[in-house]
């Protein structure tokens, strides 16, 4: 379509925007952008709306049918509130509880919410201010709720804001209510059609006894109380990054027993501005800075941090040179995986009837270690949805140690069905606590597991393309690695390629085919090689974002061998990046 016929639609679009039943402040924000001779934000704002997909809605804040604000959560809550009335008509109360971040117009967007809910003849469980979305999985479960929501865009710039719904095993929904939510908010045809004005006056505020029989949940999944007593002053520099986990993480730390919890007062400062980092994620080392700065000054021994609403843990230690080194979400995962086995082993807790979870692009060290335990394994899309879908599964069959994904999500206990940065940061530090009592670092506790099961090294790279034009790009790259893979990277031949798209795993040395395993297909792409590189390829579900996730395997046969390991595993990558011509 040329760029004219573009413009022209998202002008009609916007005009009937003015026309339509909502507020002076929309209307006004429309007419900015139908009058600014830069059409771009125009065309950004209207060229699309802002599909509800099976992970909900995230977006850019403002006016538009592509924007988060009240009519595109409206629809949401809507569409979700007629799919429950219709699935759930034989109970006499429908319950959804709804959480949000700490996001400029996240309680906007909860209180609009739930007045739609209320309107609806549903009842809305809501928070008296920001929590951390694990606890929102939490009280679904407890309180018998048939749905939640999570106002939140997670890590994303400021710019942004989101929305995820769940289903009533606590998990963010899979088939079929994902899809059959999504046919109910399509057929949203009109703002006329969404029930802003709510006089059933079905909300209810949630009391702070939540939050206390949470954290005794948390506090339940501790596997060596002795270690912690034994080291509770250990010095933890901890973070919340201007988000949740302000409110329940320390907490949780102290319920653990230690005693020694350091903060960063700037950035316990509450604030969807996040005005002390460019991005507050984790997974930057820039989010980290501070309180790494702070551990420095003080000799901490540990440093965590949480994004916005506290489902993904960040993690920083020393190495053996005595300088702080931020782990990436594999070895986060792979620590905490390898730890909770060994406490479990040693408790005598292993029937033979457990089971560990890992998503398709994390690290094979994980699945190592269950096979190496007789533990069995499962592997799962990207998105915890899945995880949490796998428990739903297995539940009262098997029973779940944990599960983790590379983009610094875990959870090590069944009672939430979401990643859970609050557990993760009290178990997390038990490690510590354990690995100092044992006379070990956590750099050589990792060193260990390197030792035992193989190095491996881990890497993601993106590509961020904006708007129409990136979103085509991204589909476009997808369509070329579909149709032409490669032959061979970094010198070493493909052996295995796999389309999720099809779920087909083509084995190129022997010219076979096989079937995958999954109950969906999804737009990912992977490259085995010869010599056990693993190369995951999707573009993000949240972000305008093509994700390239690198895996590959290494000799470690003493703890001196790391650097030159490593070195050599990231020399492989270059080579492999420059084979995809990644720029």
């Amino acid at each position: 379509m040329e760029n004219q016929d573009v413009l022209s639609l998202v002008t009609e679009k916007a005009n009937q925007w003015l026309l339509g039943n909502y507020n002076e402040e929309t209307k006004n924000e429309v007419k900015a952008l139908l009058e600014n001779e830069d059409k771009s934000d125009l065309i950004d704002a209207f060229y699309k709306d802002l599909e509800f997909g099976t992970g909900g809605l995230r977006g850019i804040m403002g006016s538009g049918s592509n924007r988060m604000n009240i009519y595109t959560v409206g629809a949401a809550t809507q569409g979700l509130a007629n799919y429950l009335n219709a699935q759930f008509s034989d109970l006499d109360e429908i319950k959804v509880v709804i959480g949000h971040d700490c996001r400029n117009n996240s309680r906007l967007f909860t209180d609009i919410s739930a007045k739609i809910l209320s309107a609806n003849g549903i009842k809305a469980l809501v928070f008296d201010d920001l929590r951390p979305t694990p606890e929102i999985s939490y009280v679904i479960r407890e309180f018998g709720c048939q749905s939640g929501i999570i106002i939140t865009a997670s890590h994303n710039p400021k710019e942004y804001n989101g929305y995820k719904a769940y289903w009533n095993d606590g998990g963010q929904m899979i088939a079929p209510h994902d899809t059959n939510v999504i046919d109910e908010v399509k057929k949203i045809a009109s703002v006329d059609d969404i029930k802003f004005e709510d006089t059933n006056n079905l909300i209810e505020i949630l009391s702070s006894e939540v939050d206390d029989k949470y954290i005794e949940k948390v506090k339940s999944i501790s596997l060596d109380t002795g270690a912690i007593e034994r080291q509770k002053d250990l010095k933890i520099v901890y973070t919340p990054i201007h988000g949740t986990g302000v409110k329940l993480i320390p907490d949780a730390l102290r319920s653990y027993g230690f005693t020694n919890i350091i903060n960063i007062p700037e950035q316990d400062v509450v604030s969807g501005d996040f005005p002390t980092v460019i991005s507050p994620n984790p997974e930057e080392p820039e989010a980290l800075a501070m309180a790494v700065n702070k551990a420095k000054e003080i000799d901490a021994d540990l440093v965590m941090a949480s994004d916005p609403d506290a489902d993904r843990l960040g993690v920083a230690c020393k190495n053996d040179k005595g300088e702080f080194i931020l782990l990436n979400g594999n070895q986060t995962a792979l620590l905490l995986t390898w730890y909770m086995v060994q406490r479990w082993k040693e408790n005598n807790l292993l029937t033979g009837k457990e089971f560990i979870v890992k998503t398709i692009v994390s690290t094979e060290l994980i699945k190592e270690i269950a096979i190496k335990n007789d533990i069995e394994y499962f592997d799962v899309y990207t998105g915890f949805k899945w995880i949490a879908a796998k428990i739903l599964e297995l539940e009262g069959k098997k029973k779940y140690i944990c599960g983790g994904e590379e983009s610094y999500g875990f959870l090590p206990g069944d009672y939430v069905r979401d990643k859970d940065a609050v557990a993760s940061c009290a178990m997390f530090a038990e490690i510590a606590a354990w690995a100092k009592d044992s006379g070990v670092t956590l750099f050589e506790l990792l060193q260990n597991i390197y030792l035992e099961y193989g190095f491996s090294k881990e890497k993601m790279i993106y590509i961020v393309r904006k708007g129409k034009s990136g979103a085509d790009e991204i589909q476009q790259i997808m369509k070329d690695l579909r149709e032409n893979p490669p032959t061979e990277l970094a010198g070493s031949r493909m052996s295995i390629v796999k389309d999720y798209g099809v779920l087909k795993a083509y084995n190129k040395i022997e010219g076979t085919e096989e079937a995958i395993d999954l109950p969906v297909t999804s737009n990912v792409l992977q490259f085995y090689t010869e010599d056990g590189s693993k190369i995951s390829v999707r573009p993000s579900g949240t972000e305008p974002k093509i994700k390239f996730y690198f895996e590959v395997r290494g000799e470690m046969n003493s703890r001196d061998e790391y650097y030159s390991a490593d070195a050599k595993a990231e020399t492989k990558i270059q080579a492999i990046v420059k084979d995809l011509k990644i720029d």
